[in-house]
């Protein structure tokens, strides 16, 4: 059991996880947009955002601790390099202009983890992008909206007309959702400077401010020009799904609750799409 405990915490840890999500996310969007299985952006989408997020969230340890590194960052610092490798390989098989879209976007990571401003300018901090009162939530809905949605399209040519656009819009608001579980269980963890949603409103309010939400990016599916029933009875479901995660949402919520379940329902979305083919 221990083992097994191990193999899981190593794989929420290094992200994989999350990028198995990213990738669920644009493979939707290839679906949706009726566009074959790209491996050169699906691949690359998928180790980009293990060594995005691994950047993220081990950079201050690691820049303070490289010398005494437990074993499992240690391992995770291999696993990000070998990310990173494979992430240069697939981004040398992506378009110029993919490449300069995405160039903006990786000086967004980094920012979001390396202080923006020196020590001096700040009492007891320094400052990155993700310390700024309440921005943290709508930078990653808005990298993953064009990481998963533009990013794809843009690569294979499409032009971004309004069914484009609204997807876009769909994505980010449905990230923001998926966010708020992480944001009601970090309550009591967060800084008051991070001014999340429910630092802000509360609880309750975060929930209804989820399901009203949830509403929004569920009927703008009917002002596509393109619509199926598939796509109609997927969306639906994944709604629903994501509606009961966030109103079950509280703060003492298991460590999986979230990590696992909130995270992987874009992988849920997927699988019913495939399904439904």
């Amino acid at each position: 059991m221990k083992v097994l405990k191990a193999i899981v915490d190593f794989y929420l840890n290094s992200s994989i996880h999350v990028a198995l999500a990213v990738y669920a996310f644009t493979w939707i969007t290839l679906l949706q947009f009726g566009l074959n299985y790209d491996e050169s952006v699906l691949y690359f989408v998928f180790f980009a955002t293990i060594t995005g997020y691994n950047f993220v969230k081990y950079f201050g340890v690691a820049k303070f601790h490289h010398r005494s590194l437990a074993g499992w960052l240690k391992a995770i610092q291999i696993f990000s390099l070998l990310a990173f490798v494979a992430m240069c390989y697939y981004a040398f098989q992506l378009n110029l202009k993919t490449l300069i879209y995405l160039s903006v976007f990786g000086l967004i990571t980094f920012l979001y983890a390396v202080p923006l401003l020196p020590m001096s300018y700040f009492r007891d901090s320094q400052m990155n992008l993700r310390e700024i009162s309440g921005l943290k939530i709508y930078v990653i809905a808005f990298v993953w909206a064009f990481t998963t949605v533009l990013l794809p399209l843009i690569e294979l040519g499409v032009a971004i007309d309004t069914d484009v656009i609204i997807t876009t819009v769909q994505r980010f608001i449905l990230v923001i959702v998926l966010m708020l579980p992480f944001e009601i269980r970090d309550l009591n963890f967060d800084s008051l400077k991070l001014g999340t949603i429910p630092q802000k409103i509360g609880i309750k309010n975060t929930k209804i401010t989820g399901v009203l939400l949830l509403m929004v990016f569920f009927f703008l599916e009917y002002f596509k020009d393109e619509m199926s029933a598939n796509a109609i009875l997927s969306t639906l479901v994944m709604v629903f799904v994501t509606l009961l995660f966030v109103v079950f949402s509280n703060k003492r919520q298991s460590i999986y609750y979230s990590a696992f379940w909130v995270e992987g329902l874009p992988i849920m979305w997927l699988v019913i799409l495939l399904v439904l083919g």
